[in-house]
């Protein structure tokens, strides 16, 4: 049997967390109806459905609320922002603890810069040990690379993982018997936060490659649709009553446009997007976005 792909997709949230009518609803109408998909999004954890419409999504979140008593809140599914340094910004960072017996000690010095996530997409992030002279032990190198790792995970602008970064070790300092492994897992880690703090860090957004397809007299209603989501129009090709566009769009600025398209051409325009990289978002987009996280921080506490 053909299943078509879904055209939409969704954020789910049951009011009451603790429900377990939840997971029992959606299994059910994943069993009852192909077209509709349920995932959970592996950075956000935001349970994602996906489906043929608007209207197909709404019957099914309806349907929770009609037969399982689960209320929901919907909305718009989060994006995998990303975050990268803006320049090259040196590191010297000491990490001291001492607290009866053996204490902590460690010191790193070095330097972080921004790497092209275009050369190598697949690693983008890289560690270098430039350590000469055995000021660093070699056995605690590791340990440096895993409080990199660890750095990596949350930005400090909106919380996103951190990316198109090489950090490179310099020199050091350990101490015969404070330093340990931990020491300079942290004293890494920490520098390297504060170092991406003094890097005008950016906020990466993903940028999707759109090919929409529309008779050739809505042309002009799909290319005003695709400015005003802030696309860049690469191609436009038309055979004979048909026109293809071809697209780069932010993916953050792509939600409910397959409404938007199908009353724009009749219900006769369809579009497939495709996932091309990830681009620094406009500088304004990037104030409201870290103003927006710093409440959410303030709420949390």
């Amino acid at each position: 049997m053909f299943v078509p792909d879904p055209v939409i997709s969704l954020s789910l949230t049951p009011k009451n967390r603790t429900s377990p009518n939840f997971s029992k609803a959606l299994s059910r109408f994943q069993r009852e109806d192909p077209t509709f998909r349920v995932h959970v999004d592996p950075e956000s954890k935001q349970t994602i459905i996906s489906g043929m419409g608007e209207l197909h999504l709404d019957i099914y979140v309806e349907r929770m609320r009609r037969e399982y008593n689960v209320d929901c809140i919907t909305g718009k599914p989060q994006v995998a922002f990303r975050e990268t340094p803006g320049q090259k910004t040196k590191f010297n960072y000491t990490h001291k603890k001492q607290s009866g017996g053996a204490g902590q000690y460690g010191r790193v010095i070095g330097y972080i810069e921004p790497i092209s996530l275009d050369e190598n997409p697949e690693r983008p992030f890289e560690f270098v040990n430039n350590v000469v002279g055995g000021s660093i032990p070699s056995q605690y190198i590791l340990a440096c690379e895993k409080g990199f790792m660890d750095g990596l995970k949350d930005g400090f602008l909106i919380g996103h993982p951190i990316v198109g970064v090489r950090m490179v070790l310099e020199d050091g300092l350990a101490h015969s018997v404070d330093s340990s492994e931990l020491a300079f897992r942290l004293a890494t880690f920490y520098a390297f936060r504060e170092a991406m703090r003094q890097a005008t860090s950016k906020v990466l957004e993903p940028i999707m490659t759109v090919e929409v397809s529309v008779p050739s007299e809505f042309q002009g209603n799909v290319l005003g649709s695709i400015n005003k989501r802030h696309g860049i129009i690469v191609d436009t090709e038309v055979q004979e009553d048909y026109c293809t566009i071809l697209a780069e769009v932010p993916l953050n600025n792509m939600f409910g446009y397959s409404t938007e398209l199908r009353s724009a051409t009749q219900g006769k325009g369809e579009f497939s997007m495709e996932y091309k990289k990830h681009a620094p978002v406009l500088p304004n987009i990037q104030e409201e976005m870290i103003k927006e996280f710093q409440k959410k921080k303030v709420a949390e506490k």
